[in-house]
């Protein structure tokens, strides 16, 4: 028997279609809300009726006013009191309504957003940046928010507000109403050529993309405002801040162009809809024998008429909104829809006894990543394509839970960041990568914690292949010390208290004299308790790295991976982490990346990585004696070291390159 096709995944909604999808999370909510918007958008319509029977009132009795005439106009007043209480009361009922929905929502929105990118590959981070992300929670989540608690209302009742309107014209008088219906339809028509059009909503798309690099062109020049200055740039020679404002410039301004003709079409319609009952007025003169009736009605629209306008404005004005909004969440989805990381299948779950780290001819590249990021750069483009294509970064073609060896059959041509790189690092040895810049050694770095999964190959922690672990098991087996160091605005305890949330004051401690920083520490105005970023502390960059090495220490990991940990130390602290590290990670697996060979020449292993293949390993006098790679990059290393500069005279520099 042939198995049963499967199900077709559902077509994602867009548009206004998923702005309601989103608002239906909070059913309930969002139903009350709309019906309470409904009903405060008849009762404000209670008061031109009171105003109709009120003036039918008068010119039906004049000249002849007594004392019931005047009680039959006070009810009328009374009746259009009542209709703007009631208008007012209902749609402060939707406004509570909604807003608990919106504020529901969005806590349910962010959470789900939060623990998705926790779930996604941990190179997805990396390569989108902590930027795009923030704008996308802080943001664009939030305009949901702002749809749901105000613009929703308002939608619901700018749709009913034409339908009781054109109810109203039409009952009172079929024939002004039909000349007013004719001043509706025309305007709304010109909303639909204004806004209905694909190519506005690309530009739309257009306009938000180019408002976001310019946002984030500002940010980066901000950050870089102390360069900026010391070199005597500006904005304008800011490149990419220049470059940025003039592509919004370029956009924005046909964009608000293009609206102008069918804005002064629409607002000049909107305000002078009596010009349609006129000629009708006219008309009605000639043929019409009851005037006192006929005056009733055309005072009566006369009045009514304007309000037309303020309701077909709410609707111009609700639909550019939303068409703003819908960007935002295209956006959201965008990374909404990246697949998260494989986890094995209950009961399938494996963890490792030993702490070898073993590389098997691993192939691993950044193609799959970059496509991914393509669709968070532009989030308007590759819609049709994003349903079958759409790769998370390190998601190597498909990979079932209950095997995680199956390797990927095809790859498009591109160039490979590792290709057959295979190595051990064992247990309760230090294993340094080394080789130049671009060569891989972070990428072997990431691939270890798994921040991408492999292409082909296996990488592997005690003979378990680290895509047969959860998320979870793995991070606890390795500590890492990152070349950008992030410090939390918490004290400085907390900080190294995240690598162990349950570790004592005492063994906080014991990390800090380890990592070297506990002497800096105490000169801090509250100590350990000083909370980093407040009240003017700063650390320089070689204190922040010793905080994170005191992290990963206080971890006690039985893997610590080291990215340029020492980068920012000097010499002397260096030797003191060296010497640190010789008993503090005992029995662990070191993986350190340093350019400073003198760092890493007592380790157990070297490996020299360059263009993705590992050309060489081995120990130091090992591989000093192959006279392959290793030695080249030791004896220009020692050159460097004896470079010195001396002034030739008060204008020019000699670079002197003298042997020690």
């Amino acid at each position: 028997m042939e198995a049963a096709a499967p199900k077709e995944a559902a077509t994602p909604k867009m548009g206004f279609a998923r702005l309601l999808q989103l608002a239906a999370r909070k059913k309930a909510l969002v139903i009350a809300s709309a019906l309470l918007a409904t009903l405060a958008a008849i009762f404000s319509f209670v008061p031109y009726f009171a105003i109709y029977f009120a003036i039918s009132t008068v010119v039906t009795t004049f000249p002849n006013f007594d004392a019931d005439t005047a009680a039959s106009i006070a009810q009328w007043g009374w009746l259009a009191v009542g209709g703007a209480i009631g208008n007012l009361l209902c749609y402060f009922g939707a406004l509570v309504c909604s807003h608990l929905a919106a504020f529901e929502t969005l806590y349910e929105l962010k959470i789900d957003f939060a623990r998705h990118l926790a779930r996604v590959p941990l190179g997805f981070h990396v390569l989108i940046g902590s930027g795009k992300l923030r704008k996308i929670m802080d943001e664009n989540i939030e305009k949901i928010e702002g749809f749901i608690a105000h613009q929703l209302p308002d939608l619901v009742a700018a749709l009913a507000s034409p339908i009781v309107a054109i109810i109203m014209l039409l009952v009172i008088d079929w024939r002004f109403g039909l000349a007013a219906l004719v001043a509706v339809i025309l305007a709304l028509l010109l909303q639909m050529l204004a806004y209905g059009g694909s190519g506005v909503r690309e530009m739309m798309r257009t306009y938000q993309s180019s408002l976001a690099e310019m946002n984030n062109a500002t940010v980066e020049y901000i950050r870089g405002i102390s360069v900026v200055k010391a070199f005597k740039q500006t904005a304008y020679s800011f490149r990419r801040l220049h470059s940025t404002i003039q592509n919004y410039t370029k956009m924005v301004i046909p964009y608000t162009l293009g609206f102008e003709n069918w804005m002064c079409l629409f607002a000049t319609l909107t305000t002078n809809i009596y010009l349609f009952l006129l000629p009708v007025a006219f008309l009605l003169v000639l043929i019409e024998p009851n005037h006192a009736h006929l005056a009733t009605v055309f005072m009566f629209y006369l009045v009514f008429v304007p309000s037309l306008g303020t309701i077909l404005t709410k609707v111009l004005y609700v639909t550019s909104s939303g068409l703003q909004i819908q960007g935002g969440v295209e956006a959201m989805d965008k990374v909404l829809a990246v697949p998260e990381m494989s986890q094995p299948t209950q009961g399938t779950a494996r963890i490792a006894t030993t702490y070898d780290i073993a590389f098997t001819d691993v192939q691993f590249s950044y193609q799959n990543t970059d496509a991914a990021e393509e669709t968070i750069e532009n989030p308007g483009e590759h819609a049709a394509e994003e349903k079958t294509e759409a790769v998370a970064p390190g998601a190597a073609g498909e990979k079932t839970e209950s095997d995680p060896h199956v390797e990927l059959a095809e790859k498009t041509e591109a160039p490979f960041a590792l290709n057959g790189v295979t190595f051990v690092a064992r247990q309760g040895q230090t294993t340094a990568l080394v080789g130049p810049s671009g060569g891989g050694k972070s990428t072997i770095a990431h691939l270890v914690c798994r921040f991408f999964d492999v292409d082909a190959g296996h990488v592997t922690i005690g003979g378990v292949d680290v895509r047969q672990m959860t998320t979870e098991y793995l991070m606890s087996l390795v500590g890492f010390v990152f070349q950008d160091v992030f410090l939390f605005k918490q004290s400085v305890a907390d900080n190294i208290r995240m690598g162990n949330p349950d570790a004592s004051d005492d063994e906080v401690r014991a990390a800090a004299h380890a990592a070297q920083c506990h002497e800096f520490i105490m000169r801090l105005p509250e100590g350990y308790q000083t909370v980093i970023g407040a009240k003017g502390v700063h650390l320089s960059g070689g204190e922040r790295q010793r905080i994170a090495i005191a992290r990963a220490i206080v971890k006690n990991a039985p893997i610590v991976v080291l990215d340029e940990a020492t980068a920012f130390a000097d010499p002397e602290n260096e030797h003191l982490i060296q010497k640190s590290f010789e008993t503090l990670l005992r029995d662990k697996t070191v993986v350190i990346i340093a350019h400073r060979l003198t760092t890493v020449q007592h380790a157990d292993n070297i490996v020299v990585v360059e263009d993705g293949h590992v050309q060489e390993q081995g120990r130091h006098d090992e591989l000093l004696a192959q006279q392959g790679r290793y030695a080249r990059m030791w004896r220009t290393y020692h050159e460097s070291l004896s470079w010195t500069i001396t002034a030739a005279s008060s204008t020019v520099a000699d670079v002197t390159n003298t042997r020690v």
